[in-house]
Formats: structure tokens, sequence, C-alpha cells
């Protein structure tokens, strides 16, 4: 495939090893109402689109290799902002959808604490919870981040993958990549839309080495590098 705009791999350090992009997608309706959307199909807003594409451009800079895809329509829409500047195919994959929270799905959270208060205040202090009789954070784990995995296996030496996905599966897979025991997941925080996390490949293991990044890395120089 031609590639137009910035060119895939460009942007690679030689001998820095492979690298995640966990990228959330753009705003939709239900952010803006603080509506809990889960694996409900909602689309980008006009501002959402805005910001994918904004994202995409600095993301573009770094020569991605390759990009997977929740097949949700939001992910799947910013994923394509950043498909069109690269050339790269979007692989898609449900596996990346985000937590599937039951009767949850479509109350704003003022209603879920209205509701469910106790679930709702047992989630937070890292319980493990089916939210609204949904997925427990853990299987989301274990369907997501083989799905990177999986990716990254098919990267080239010091390669990147860009993962567009959702703010609460990205946090589980963090964890999980990390080798973080499920409640201390919740300490990671929430992603704003269309922001980015970075993992980096380290001798023992995935570092991480931006969160909830908006604007391009930067080289880590001091003493802790």
């Amino acid at each position: 495939m031609a590639v137009t705009g910035a060119v895939a791999g460009a942007g690679r350090a030689p001998g820095r090893g492979r690298r995640i992009i966990l990228w959330r997608h753009g705003q939709t309706s239900w952010n803006v109402e603080r509506r809990f959307q889960g694996s409900t199909d909602v689309d980008l807003t006009e501002t959402g689109v805005g910001q994918a594409r904004r994202a995409a451009r600095l993301l573009a800079s770094l020569g991605p290799d390759a990009i997977v895809s929740s097949d949700l329509r939001r992910a799947a829409r910013t994923a394509g902002e950043l498909a069109a500047l690269t050339g790269l195919e979007i692989a898609q994959d449900e596996g990346l959808r985000e937590t599937y929270a039951g009767v949850w799905q479509g109350l704003t959270h003022e209603e879920i604490i209205a509701r469910y208060g106790e679930e709702y205040a047992a989630w937070k202090r890292g319980e493990p919870v089916r939210r609204g009789g949904g997925e427990l954070e853990t299987e989301v784990a274990d369907r997501a981040a083989p799905v990177v995995l999986r990716h990254v296996e098919k990267l080239p030496e010091d390669g990147t993958l860009v993962v567009v996905s959702h703010g609460g599966t990205i946090r589980t897979t963090i964890g999980r990549l990390l080798g973080l025991e499920a409640r201390h997941w919740e300490s990671l925080g929430g992603l704003s839309n269309c922001c980015w996390s970075v993992l980096g490949e380290g001798l023992r293991g995935w570092r991480l080495l931006e969160h909830n990044a908006g604007t391009l890395p930067e080289p880590v120089l001091g003493d802790d590098d």
C-alpha cells in the first residue's frame, strides 16, 4: 500500500526495544453526558473526530509499524485517522472492546451511584466486582492482553504497535502487562479522550514510559533512566 504523510516506521530510534502505544478513542456524546458506555457501540462526536485527527498527527510522527483496534465504532474511527496518515492497515479485534457492564450501560454515573451504590463503592475500593452483572476487570485483561501480545510478536525489532481501545480495557491491559496485582490497577488512573500510554520493552519485561499523554514523549534524562 502506498504511504501518504508520515512513513510507517520512520520515527523509530534504533536499539530501544519494542514499544506499545495504547490510545484511547476520541470523545463520544455519552462521554459528555457521563453515561457509562461499556460495550455499547457509541460513535464519536465532531469534537471526538477532531481530537483523533490531532492525536493521529502526533502519533504518526513516531513511525508506528502496526495498528490494532477495538471493533467498536468510536475506537475504529479513531484508528482510521492514524491509518489515513500512515497507510497502515487496521487489524480489528473484538477482544479489545470496553468492559461489558450489563445493566450499568446507558446509565449516568449519578444513576449508577443511586441504584447500585454499594457495588460502585466496592469497585472503587479495588474489589473484584461484576459491574452491572458484567465482566470482571481480570476477565477483560484475560481477553485483551493476549491480543496485544500477539500483535507485538509480529513487530520488527524496535518496532511500535498502536493499540486503539477504551479507557478501562487499556488500564487493565497495562496492569496485566506490568505484572501488577489486579487490586492495584485502579491506581494507574484514567485516560482522557484521545490520550495514550506508552509501554517500552525492558530487560525485565514491560515498563510504563508515559501515561495519559497528549503530547509527544520526551526522553528520560537523569539517574532513573
